[in-house]
């Protein structure tokens, strides 16, 4: 087991945190968890409440423990080409507001969840994903950046559909680099991968992990 790492996470009630933060509080991590006063009762026992709003650095940033790794999990719900403007008024905005507190509270890891790239579809989710990857690189904290294309999980199944269609697509040369970028992630592995970069942080500049490297886990 790897010594205790504290880390501070906003999003933590959504569906990539409700499985990752029982998972660190278990592992004996100590978990700081961003929410509004109306979602702290979803958070798990364990977790270290921080009542903000995740868009508005101000409201949290004196809370955000000394030189943790920062885990920025927002992110608008099932994604689609319809929501683009919440893409940039909620997801970019609060990458903003979370490398804020990051910066200072001299963090000295950001994790983030971006997607996979480039891709023939959503195409205003890429681009803001995009932008935040530039916002982190030029942050100057030490960054891991995983790039799953959808993480299968409850409530998030019905991609299972087109797994003929990944396998034929895996065959043939001309597509096959495309099926592998654009592949599916089983959501326990995606949080195996989440654990691995936060206990394993990178050290200088930005680690980007893609599909292969998060099956893998080989980073």
């Amino acid at each position: 087991m790897s010594d205790p790492v504290t880390v501070f996470v906003t999003g933590g009630t959504g569906y990539i945190g409700g499985q990752l933060l029982p998972r660190l509080i278990a592992q004996g991590h100590r978990v700081y968890a961003l929410a509004r006063p109306a979602a702290r009762a979803k958070l798990p026992f364990g977790a270290q409440v921080v009542l903000g709003d995740a868009l508005d650095a101000r409201s949290y940033q004196t809370q955000v423990p000394r030189g943790c790794t920062f885990v920025h999990l927002v992110g608008v719900s099932h994604p689609n080409p319809g929501k683009a403007a919440q893409f940039f008024s909620v997801d970019l905005a609060s990458v903003r507001a979370s490398l804020d507190a990051a910066l200072n509270a001299g963090a000295r890891h950001f994790v983030y969840i971006s997607v996979a790239q480039p891709a023939p579809v959503m195409q205003a989710y890429i681009a803001t994903r995009q932008a935040a990857e530039t916002l982190i690189r030029t942050s100057g904290i030490p960054a891991t950046i995983l790039r799953p294309w959808y993480v299968l999980g409850p409530g998030h199944r019905w991609p299972i559909l087109l797994r003929p269609v990944y396998w034929l697509a895996e065959c043939f040369p001309p597509t096959a680099r495309t099926a592998h970028r654009l592949g599916l992630v089983k959501l326990d592995r995606f949080v195996d991968a989440l654990i691995r970069a936060i206990e394993s942080p990178a050290t200088q500049d930005c680690r980007v992990l893609d599909v292969s490297s998060i099956r893998s886990l080989a980073f």
